[in-house]
């Protein structure tokens, strides 16, 4: 038996809008699906998926992405101008670099370097 990675699945209220911030944040186009569900198609890697649920989002996420940037201060004013905002502030260490996000929704992501 294999298996693989097929998508990764976000709970959220507003699908159809958070997954237009995910879209511009990856400079690709949104697709909507059946019963609210949206999702975008990451080159390489697995889909992103906004699924619609009715209640929000209420203590620390479980899991998160990591995304690689080159220029960290340009990604996290890019990613604030479509709205998102910092969670907390950059951290160095032996690894490079990071800045803990959220999204729209409050979802945490962070950007990296290093």
């Amino acid at each position: 038996m294999r298996v693989r990675l097929h998508q990764i699945v976000v709970d959220c209220r507003e699908p159809g809008e958070l997954v237009r911030f995910w879209a511009q944040l990856f400079g690709v186009e949104p697709v909507e699906r059946a019963r609210g569900w949206f999702h975008v198609k990451l080159p390489g890697v697995a889909q992103l998926a906004f699924q619609p649920v009715p209640e929000g989002r209420s203590a620390k996420n479980r899991l998160h992405l990591d995304l690689a940037v080159d220029d960290l201060p340009a990604a996290v004013a890019r990613a604030v101008a479509l709205g998102a905002a910092p969670a907390g502030g950059t951290v160095t260490d032996d690894q490079g670099s990071f800045q803990a996000m959220r999204d729209p929704e409050g979802n945490e992501f962070c950007f990296v370097t290093g």
